[in-house]
């Protein structure tokens, strides 16, 4: 079992950054994946960014060349820094993990952190 508490959200101008923190409850070491999803009303939640434990990450084009996901093992952290921000960018932001062991797979979410672009 995992907990993930989400912070760093909140109110940006569109081109402005934020920068999102998902600190886990233990160590971040075995688990396999951990990313960004995010959800905006009335659409479905989406994935923005996730990084492996190796540290390949992968992002959606949305994000491509806007936020970087990176992961701090000593921290138990997973950040997201998002760059020029626009309206579009508008949701809650969800950090997930996902841990795979001989019994099988985990997946775990925060509980949302809102980010608002807006002028």
């Amino acid at each position: 079992q995992v907990k993930l508490q989400e912070s760093g959200g909140g109110l940006a101008q569109p081109g402005e950054s934020l920068r999102l923190s998902c600190e886990a409850s233990r160590s971040i070491s075995t688990i396999n994946v951990m990313g960004w999803y995010r959800q905006a009303p009335g659409m479905q939640r989406e994935l923005v960014a996730v990084i492996r434990s190796e540290g390949k990450s992968y992002y959606a084009d949305s994000a491509k060349g806007r936020f970087t996901i990176s992961r701090d093992t000593a921290k138990n952290t997973v950040n997201l820094q998002m760059n020029s921000l626009k309206p579009e960018d508008t949701a809650v932001y969800y950090c997930s993990a996902q841990e795979v062991d001989a019994a099988g797979e985990y997946d775990y979410w925060g509980q949302g952190t809102q980010v608002t672009v807006s002028l």
